[in-house]
């Protein structure tokens, strides 16, 4: 059964439009520690798509697409269930997925472009590039035993700056976990009120309150919003004309966008179960036109177009013979940026988890899991819709699942990688 699904798989990727990419990522030379790399066997791959399978016959979610690609090269692909309940449309290789905070990762590789171009810095302040941020203030919530929430702003200790745009140290939140008085003015439908562009969403976001002072918490945020707009004036670009010059256009990621512009590909769209249909930081339908270009969750893309973009971040900034960052980019990116040696605060809603760090733009594997020998510097991360991605490079190898299933995701993405894990040797240790 493994070996005629692998088939299928193979001739899917060869003959649906689009998405014969991932073959040509093949034809990069692997690491050098690539040919002592673990791989899957065939009944390892049949456990891993029996557990969709089965998500999908409970009624948990609708479909799923999964690529597991090793050494440059699809091991298992499979689409499993509809991509539309409604219409019951069956999942494709091309199906098009809001991504959500998928979108980070773009973003930051957008402004660690620039860095590499002497464009940017990443100790430059942010104030350089959005003016309205000289100005930033950081709210002290003085709430008291009768509910109250008065803020007292106090000045910066010193400037926020890209780097801490880059690794949610910035004293910027999001308005959807917490309580407070800061959380709540982020929190307000007004902010994303009207049909703005990222100069005024930035400027929106430069009106409120900080939640700490720079440098001193990782709390999870609007800041690769804010990135995307310095991209813009880094760069004299739109967001998205930077970003399909210099990726989209060259790595062949031809339905990656911000709103999925033609009509024709509108019946592409991934749709959720109705108890999941909601709207995450002002994300509307990928249908509808808009000025706003959200770096943290804006996106829309294939399955195909973002492997390409994660095999570049694989094989060290590189691909088809076509350099996008240096390989010390890469690196850098890709290493804890808030260790203990940087005195930076874990916030109570610390999504990487306790066995990772973060870099500039992912979570990163700092330890493995209790019983586990799970590789380290693995980095990956999700979007609000249940789609997750994850890079082993110990292992040559990356992971996407893509899904419109925003309850459950979560835990598909735990339950896949233990499975994956174990299949690799690397599961609970019996000892």
């Amino acid at each position: 059964m493994a070996g005629r699904r692998l088939v299928a798989a193979a001739l899917a990727i060869l003959f649906i439009g689009g998405w014969p990419h991932e073959v040509r990522a093949g034809s990069q030379e692997p690491p050098s520690q690539a040919p002592l790399a673990p791989t899957f066997s065939h009944a390892a791959l049949d456990r891993i798509g029996d557990y969709i399978r089965n998500e999908v016959a409970t009624g948990k979610i609708p479909g799923a697409i999964l690529l597991i690609q090793q050494h440059g090269k699809p091991v298992y692909f499979e689409c499993f269930g509809v991509r539309d309940p409604d219409t019951g449309q069956p999942m494709t290789p091309d199906t098009i997925f809001q991504i959500y905070s998928m979108s980070k990762a773009v973003t930051s590789v957008a402004a660690m472009m620039l860095v590499d171009d002497g464009k940017l810095a990443l100790d430059d302040p942010v104030s350089k590039y959005i003016h309205s941020f000289a100005d930033a203030k950081v709210g002290v919530d003085l709430s008291d035993e009768a509910g109250q929430y008065p803020l007292k702003l106090e000045p910066l200790r010193r400037p926020i700056t890209i780097r801490d745009l880059l690794r949610h140290t910035s004293g910027i939140t999001y308005g959807f976990f917490g309580e407070g008085a800061v959380t709540k003015l982020y929190a307000n439908p007004q902010l994303y009120a009207g049909d703005f562009d990222n100069a005024e969403f930035a400027d929106r976001i430069a009106t409120l309150p900080l939640a700490d002072q720079p440098a001193t918490r990782w709390n999870y945020s609007h800041s690769t919003d804010v990135l995307g707009r310095v991209v813009e004036v880094a760069s004299g670009q739109s967001l998205f004309q930077f970003e399909k010059q210099r990726l989209f256009d060259p790595l062949g990621m031809s339905d990656t966008a911000y709103y999925v512009a033609d009509k024709a590909n509108w019946p592409r769209i991934a749709r959720s179960f109705p108890v999941d249909r909601f709207r995450v930081a002002g994300i509307k339908d990928p249908t509808l036109s808009r000025r706003w270009e959200s770096g943290g969750a804006g996106l829309v893309s294939t399955i195909g177009d973002y492997a390409r973009f994660l095999q570049m971040l694989l094989n060290g900034g590189k691909l088809d013979g076509k350099r996008y960052l240096k390989s010390e980019t890469v690196a850098l990116m890709t290493s804890d940026q808030i260790g203990p040696e940087t005195g930076i605060i874990h916030d109570p809603f610390y999504f990487p988890g306790p066995t990772s760090g973060f870099g500039l733009g992912f979570a990163v594997r700092t330890s493995p899991p209790p019983n586990t020998t799970w590789p380290l510097g693995e980095y990956r991360w999700d979007g609000a819709g249940g789609s997750f991605y994850f890079v082993d490079p110990q292992d040559d190898m990356l992971v996407i699942c893509m899904v419109q299933a925003p309850t459950q995701g979560g835990r598909i993405q735990l339950a896949l990688k233990t499975i994956m894990f174990e299949a690799l040797g690397k599961g609970l240790r019996k000892d």
